[in-house]
């Protein structure tokens, strides 16, 4: 019975998430519609004869009505099809499919940092409740939460790039041989990101430890004589689990919007910096693509803490 609680507990998340992809998906077409422009007009030119844009117009399915457009466009992303750019008249699966896989390292590298860092932060701000090191810890992520990534960034590039010359201004067109040149390349887009995402995170687990403490399971093994340590290691983390899992879930999709900022900035070639590119031309499949990618990665992050958090109750699991 508690296995069958909690697969249903499960199944709804996942089935919450596919539908709030799916209302996704129509706001993503709908706003595009809204856009306005004539993809036919945009290929062929205003030099092109109507004969000709009708033509395009039937061959691309532009003279169906809406929903038709959208059950044929969702189709063919369901199978993998994600359309034809605009612009460049090239798969936008050609595109997008590198850009995401630089987006990707770039995310995973600012997650490798941040994560560790921000748990043993936040934890140890939480051991230490109102000492002078939990209040150093909570003066600075306040200070570096009010900061924008922008800002950040810039004076990043000030410091180490103009003044320091210790690294480079831009990320682009670097290879990467060495262990040098990965961190020559990636240090200051993984450092402006890390820097809003650990403040966040650090908060954030520092209050979901700070509530497992305060709880009474923890009070009355405290009574018991049990050591600090193992207080906090065998009482108090496995269950703020599922807190501590949905900040690291919440701070990470930070880095689906703060990595617009910083690719640009660092001219970093990634996913985001993609989507800007499309926004300025009109590529609607482009658009679409990209929004669709960044929309499924915030909801993917999300339910797999709603996930764990269900799985690591054990409220949930002896029910």
């Amino acid at each position: 019975m508690p296995d069958r609680w909690l697969l249903a507990l499960v199944a709804r998340r996942i089935g919450g998430a596919l539908l709030t992809l799916f209302l996704v998906s129509l706001a993503v077409f709908s706003i595009s519609l809204l856009m306005g422009g004539d993809a036919a007009e945009a290929i062929l030119g205003q030099s092109a004869t109507p004969e000709a844009l009708a033509g395009l117009r039937a061959a691309m399915h532009l003279d169906q009505p809406a929903y038709l457009r959208y059950l044929e466009w969702a189709r063919d992303l369901l199978g993998g099809d994600m359309g034809t750019s605009l612009i460049t008249g090239m798969p936008v699966s050609a595109t997008v499919l590198p850009r995401l896989a630089s987006s990707l390292q770039l995310a995973g590298l600012t997650a490798l940092v941040s994560v560790p860092l921000a748990l043993a932060l936040g934890i140890l701000a939480a051991v230490r409740r109102g000492s002078l090191l939990d209040r150093a810890i909570s003066m600075a992520t306040i200070a570096v939460v009010s900061v924008p990534e922008f800002l950040i960034a810039t004076i990043a590039v000030l410091i180490f790039a103009v003044t320091l010359h210790w690294l480079p201004a831009l990320s682009s067109g670097r290879t990467i041989e060495t262990p040098l040149d990965l961190v020559r390349t990636f240090a200051m887009p993984v450092m402006t990101l890390a820097c809003v995402v650990v403040a966040q995170m650090i908060r954030m687990t520092r209050a979901a430890v700070c509530d497992a403490l305060d709880s009474s399971y923890v009070e009355a093994a405290r009574l018991k004589g049990v050591s600090p340590a193992r207080l906090v290691l065998r009482h108090a983390l496995p269950n703020a689990v599922g807190p501590i899992a949905n900040a690291i879930a919440l701070s990470l999709s930070v880095l689906l919007g703060g990595v617009i900022v910083i690719e640009v900035i660092f001219n970093y070639p990634g996913v985001a910096r993609l989507m800007v590119d499309a926004v300025s031309t009109r590529d609607l499949p482009m658009i679409q693509t990209v929004a669709m990618i960044f929309s499924a990665a915030y909801l993917l992050l999300v339910t797999a803490a709603d996930i764990v958090a269900i799985l690591s109750n054990p409220r949930l699991r002896h029910r």
